[in-house]
């Protein structure tokens, strides 16, 4: 039986930082500057309960998960779970066309390319 394997390289926010700061010509300093901005402006909206669309890439909000009984994995033991807010992201339909344009083609638009390829074994 043959397995699809993937090969998955991740981004941390550092590199992000590092990507941003070397596509726009500015400070790493100045490139954290704008990119922790970005997040905390996006926290900020979510725990507020408001929905954040950005066009073309997706959109996030917020779930309300409701309170239930659990298990304790170890134990077995029942716990209550309480009700929480979950981050939730939808891709934009433009980004998944970029996302499988570039799985199938190698090419697109995005100056950024993953190097995600599946391998065979």
């Amino acid at each position: 039986m043959s397995h699809l394997r993937w090969n998955v390289q991740l981004m941390t926010k550092a590199d992000l930082i590092e990507e941003v700061a070397r596509i726009t010509d500015v400070t790493r300093r100045d490139s954290e500057v704008i990119v922790e901005t970005i997040f905390d402006s996006i926290v900020h909206s979510l725990r507020a309960g408001d929905k954040i669309e950005i066009r073309g890439f997706g959109s996030f909000r917020t779930r309300q998960r409701n309170s239930r009984v659990g298990r304790n994995p170890k134990t077995g033991d029942r716990v209550e779970v309480p009700a929480k807010k979950i981050p939730f992201f939808k891709p934009s339909k433009e980004l998944k066309d970029l996302v499988n344009h570039e799985q199938a083609n190698g090419a697109g638009t995005v100056t950024h390319t993953p190097t995600t390829e599946p391998t065979h074994s």
